[in-house]
């Protein structure tokens, strides 16, 4: 049975309870990221059109949903999340891929920006073309870093003053690149991003802030 990639709707809203528990569960496997979310507000989304839906059959397959910030001047592809019985199939590129269309079909001027540690998901990000950038880059409204509190690494983020945590700033510009990649660019993004990446490891100032981060940051279960 085929993949079904479509922007979510009223005829989705059965399925908000499992999104939230697949949510919940992937944010407490990977130990950091996603922020709980509850059902009323997944079905708002879905209520706005502001989610795309994966779905194999009537088999939940994954989830995304858009945000504005900064009256509407950015834009955040939020929540992505895929079923692990259906990992290894694409999903969260197709996922990727509608939610940016979504994105830039809606808020057509809007910067599209996200945080993540996932490697997966900077990878389709790169090759969207987005870029790697400082958090001072990426919107400054409060309520957005204030969805940061349920990550387990949001004590990192308040020492630093929002100027770096585990999580990579990644940032689409539409004034610089309007243009969709070739396949050939998109490798080229791909491999500067994970240059950009290796050269941080090695920085002073990023290794002492991993080596401070291992000796205060907690333990979570």
């Amino acid at each position: 049975m085929e993949l079904e990639i479509q922007v979510a709707g009223e005829a989705h809203f059965a399925y908000a309870e499992a999104i939230c528990s697949l949510i919940e569960e992937s944010a407490k496997a990977r130990g950091t990221g996603i922020a709980k979310r509850k059902p009323e507000y997944i079905l708002g989304k879905m209520a706005e059109g502001k989610a795309i839906i994966a779905l194999k059959g009537d088999q939940l397959a994954g989830f995304c949903y858009i945000e504005t910030w900064s009256h509407h001047r950015y834009v955040a592809n939020s929540g992505l999340i895929v079923n692990p019985e259906l990992r290894g199939m694409g999903v969260a590129r197709k996922i990727k891929e509608k939610a940016f269309e979504l994105s830039r079909e809606r808020y057509p001027e809007a910067k599209l920006f996200g945080i993540t540690t996932s490697q997966a998901v900077m990878k389709i990000n790169s090759e969207l073309g987005y870029k790697p950038v400082t958090f001072s880059e990426l919107t400054q409204d409060e309520v957005f870093w204030k969805g940061c509190q349920s990550c387990p690494n949001y004590d990192v983020l308040s020492r630093t003053e929002r100027k770096m945590c585990l999580c990579t700033g990644m940032l689409f510009d539409p004034e610089k690149d309007q243009q969709k990649a070739t396949p050939a660019q998109q490798k080229t993004r791909w491999e500067r991003f994970k240059a950009f990446l290796a050269q941080r490891k090695e920085r002073p100032l990023y290794k002492k802030f991993i080596s401070n981060l291992f000796k205060k940051t907690p333990t979570y279960a």
